[in-house]
């Protein structure tokens, strides 16, 4: 859903309101509903671009601009002081930027036709006209129809003022507390409790923390979670929390209960629009809907930042964003098509690109996930690899699981996720950028990226990514996925090319073990085995199945390679898949 405006709407409705305004010998006055990310880069620039406009931010909140993803952080320790997470203050943009910022002031009306806003002060109600109007509400926090969660004892982490009282919660001696939802928020607030000295449950109704990762990248972060302490509960939600006087109750749907101190409530957020809904401004599914310019269905009036129905760059699909990157660039991009609405750039289509910190691990996307995709109706191919992020041979290489999905036909890169102690903020930022341009997987090839011992790899996973894609791409490697195991069980023979040692250690049952190295020369033992049924290849990582296919598929066997080897298979499907003792190749035959 988009709005569609008569060429030269906005610049003629602008012409007349600056014309208006010259001749009345008065500023443009440009109201900003929100601040934070969106609305205060809006504000910031609209001075930057106009010294003589008179611009207003309204913000309900005691804070106007504040580090919100910094947070967590504060509750934990690491940001020890809850000033160091206001960024700016009135006084200070007042100072700088002559804005004129009114703390503690609700937006409760908006009249499009007159131009005017009421607003609710601590001394009552008045209105307040404008020009020029940008709507940055934000989001407010999901609270589910959960009995109890009105308890003194849940609380959400959106604000300083949140930050401050978990914190003094943890202070005061909590002991046990329950985060409930593992997404980004989620997770950090639980490791932030847990580096307290708290005893953390962390519940959540999807399969796997994280949910907008694949199940085989959660994988590694529901084991760093479990290292850090943190009981995971994950495919079940709280059902009900009964307060006590000590302590409250907090009953699952899997009839367990966990006693609780604290109880951070992180489902999820909503566009906080309702008021804006009621004046006219059209929403779809409670976010504002707007066109490629931020602007609204009303004239005069723009929106950016949570609050805004965003269209994702991949698939299409309408959603808001609540990442605090789109949001800056789209409020400066606002201010712009104000005050020069001829030249602004229209807003980019957003990507996505996340990142958290959990322990010592890293995890990050960028794009589109196989659910969105599938929604879409996109076809695609996945690829998984665990290169290391520098040099091998240099000392403290750690691997880097990284999975990219890609268009079929044409190879367009769709979206990408990395997991890992080192390297995956650089590897998703710069797939995040070949996203950006539309670039394809085979294009990763060509990427000159920087390289030396301590920081890369000649061949950069990136690289090596648009290598795998390409020859998936082209047929020279065919690839079966952790999902086709029990297929591939039933009507292939899987033949297992790690080392007799790793093979020892764990194989998949009925696996035929020949390490690659003795491959050529036992073909006709593998053709045996085969009995004229596909060969489905695997090793630890992809590497040495991809040489084995190679040879297999020359050799005239029906061969595909297993994307990501036991690691990825490890991780998608757990231990239950592996067999302790092995089967040698006689016993298979």
């Amino acid at each position: 859903m988009s709005i569609e405006y008569p060429r030269g709407y906005i610049c003629d409705m602008k012409d007349s309101q600056n014309t208006s305004a010259a001749s009345a010998g008065e500023p443009m006055r440009i109201v900003v509903v929100g601040g934070v990310a969106g609305g205060m880069s809006a504000a910031a620039r609209a001075r930057r671009l106009d010294e003589h406009a008179e611009i207003v931010v309204l913000e309900r909140g005691a804070h106007v601009s504040f580090a919100n993803c910094g947070l967590p952080y504060h509750v934990g320790g690491e940001i020890e002081d809850e000033s160091a997470l206001l960024v700016q203050t009135p006084e200070s943009l007042r100072a700088a930027l002559n804005l004129d910022v009114r703390t503690r002031h609700e937006v409760i009306g908006l009249d499009t036709t007159s131009k005017t806003l009421t607003v609710r002060t601590e001394t009552g109600t008045e209105p307040l006209r404008y020009d020029a109007l940008v709507l940055s509400p934000g989001a407010r926090a999901v609270v589910p129809p959960v009995p109890g969660l009105d308890s003194a004892r849940v609380r959400t982490l959106r604000t300083v003022e949140d930050a401050v009282a978990l914190r003094r919660s943890a202070d005061l001696g909590a002991a046990r507390a329950v985060v409930i939802g593992a997404g980004f928020i989620g997770v950090e607030t639980a490791e932030a409790l847990a580096q307290r000295g708290i005893e953390v449950s962390l519940v959540e109704l999807a399969p796997h923390p994280l949910p907008p990762l694949e199940t085989e990248m959660a994988q590694p972060v529901a084991d760093e979670l479990s290292r850090l302490g943190i009981d995971l509960r994950t495919g079940v939600a709280a059902e009900r929390v009964r307060s006590g006087a000590d302590h409250d109750l907090v009953d699952l749907t899997d009839g367990t209960t966990i006693a609780a101190d604290l109880i951070v409530l992180s489902v999820g957020v909503r566009p906080d629009t309702e008021i804006f809904e009621q004046a006219g401004i059209a929403c779809e599914r409670g976010a504002i809907v707007t066109d490629e310019h931020g602007r609204t269905s009303a004239p005069g009036v723009w929106a950016v930042g949570d609050a805004v129905a965003s269209t994702d760059q991949v698939t299409g699909a309408h959603r808001p964003v609540a990442l605090a990157g789109p949001a800056n660039r789209a409020g400066r991009l606002v201010a712009d098509d104000i005050l020069r609405p001829g030249s602004a750039r229209p807003l980019p289509r957003p990507v996505g690109t996340a990142i958290v910190r959990v322990g010592g691990l890293t995890a990050a996307l960028t794009g589109a996930n196989r659910a969105s995709l599938r929604a879409a109706g996109i076809a695609f191919h996945t690829l998984h690899l665990h290169p290391k992020h520098h040099a091998a041979y240099f000392p403290g290489a750690a691997t880097v699981h990284l999975l990219l999905h890609y268009r079929e036909g044409d190879g367009l890169l769709l979206g990408a996720q990395a997991v890992g102690s080192e390297g995956v903020d650089k590897r998703i930022d710069v797939l995040a950028t070949a996203l950006r341009a539309g670039m394809g997987v085979a294009d990763l090839i060509d990427l000159d990226l920087a390289y030396a011992p301590p920081y890369g790899q000649a061949k950069d996973p990136v690289n090596l990514a648009g290598l795998i894609g390409s020859n998936v791409l082209d047929g020279t490697l065919r690839s079966w996925h952790a999902d086709d195991l029990d297929g591939v069980s039933d009507a292939a023979l899987v033949l297992d090319v790690r080392t007799r040692g790793e093979y020892d250690a764990g194989h998949l049952p009925g696996a035929m073990h020949v390490p690659h190295v003795e491959l050529r020369e036992r073909l006709d033992e593998v053709r045996a085995a085969a009995g004229g049924r596909p060969v489905r290849v695997l090793c630890e990582s992809g590497v040495r199945s991809n040489i084995a296919h190679r040879v297999l598929a020359q050799a005239g066997f029906d061969s595909a390679s297993l994307s990501g080897g036991m690691l990825t298979l490890r991780a998608a499907l757990g231990d239950r898949v592996i067999a302790e003792e092995p089967v040698s190749a006689a016993d298979r035959l």
